[in-house]
């Protein structure tokens, strides 16, 4: 009886995934994202309704994820970006903030698997944020991860640890000042003068050591990635809560009712049809700066 079971999950399975498929080749005819976005909220009210025991609300959302991973990849979607822990949430309980490290821990060295996600789709897994605010284990997990999928050329999976975007933009600016400092610092040991430095945007302005914007986007946290064409954010909530401010100035935000171990393939095909519709209006807002 359980081999017959089982043949009937499996039959059922191949068949959604071919279904699946069939939708996202329809869909291919319009406009593919190139990079989506996820702000993962709703797993602690998650738990909370179903009375479920603290964390648990987590890793239904990392079953979330990998659902949601799938249909980006099977899609083709090259650039996906989860923010998976702000550098706010380090304010929670000490005991929640080490049970969601002990559960990242767990899953970062899920991802080294060989028949994990990211490599049976091909992808290039980074971890991005202020990575000195990590516990050393969960630090050298993610290196060790960066590290093992290095060679994965399909796509790119950006984790956001340890971020906010406003730190991610003080980080960018203290480091392009030390590298344009730095640049002074040799021509002055050469004799060869130095130029100026400063904030600007405009490439016309004055002096050979300007800090113009391309500079300080090339030491971004997120310069592994292009901004951001969706974020989907669950809940409902409309707010970015300090996540990719910098790159999100034209994208579409999409914010649907449920919470994130509850979110599907009805949510994600809502996401990816609103952006098509929405395609040549947003194309047409970033032609204008």
């Amino acid at each position: 009886m359980e081999k017959i079971s089982g043949r009937v999950i499996q039959i059922y399975g191949n068949l959604v995934s071919f279904l699946r498929k069939c939708i996202f080749c329809v869909l291919s005819a319009g406009s593919v994202p190139n990079h989506i976005a996820f702000i993962m909220d709703g797993n602690r009210r998650f738990a909370k309704r179903l009375n479920l025991m603290d964390g648990a609300g987590h890793k239904v959302g990392y079953s979330a994820l990998m659902s949601m991973l799938r249909y980006c990849y099977e899609f083709g979607v090259r650039y996906v970006t989860i923010y998976a822990f702000s550098i706010d949430n380090f304010k929670r309980s000490p005991e929640e903030v080490q049970s969601l490290m002990d559960l990242m821990l767990e899953k970062i060295e899920g991802l080294i698997k060989e028949e994990s996600i990211v490599n049976h789709y091909g992808v290039r897994v980074y971890f991005s944020g202020n990575l000195k605010l990590l516990s050393e284990p969960v630090r050298l997990a993610a290196e060790r991860a960066m590290l093992a999928t290095a060679k994965n050329s399909r796509a790119v999976l950006s984790i956001c640890v340890a971020y906010t975007s406003t730190n991610e933009i003080v980080h960018a600016v203290q480091e392009s000042f030390e590298e344009k400092w730095d640049e002074i610092t040799v021509l002055n040991s050469s004799g060869a003068g130095y130029g100026l430095i400063s904030l600007g945007g405009n490439e016309q302005d004055e002096g050979d050591h300007l800090i113009k914007l391309t500079d300080i986007e090339k030491h971004m946290y997120m310069a592994v990635a292009p901004d951001p064409d969706i974020i989907i954010r669950t809940s409902g909530e409309t707010r970015l809560s300090n996540f990719l401010l910098w790159q999100s100035a034209h994208c579409y935000l999409y914010s649907p009712q449920v919470l994130w171990p509850e979110i599907g393939l009805r949510q994600f095909l809502c996401a990816i049809l609103n952006f098509q519709r929405l395609r040549f209006y947003l194309d047409k807002k970033k032609k204008q700066l």
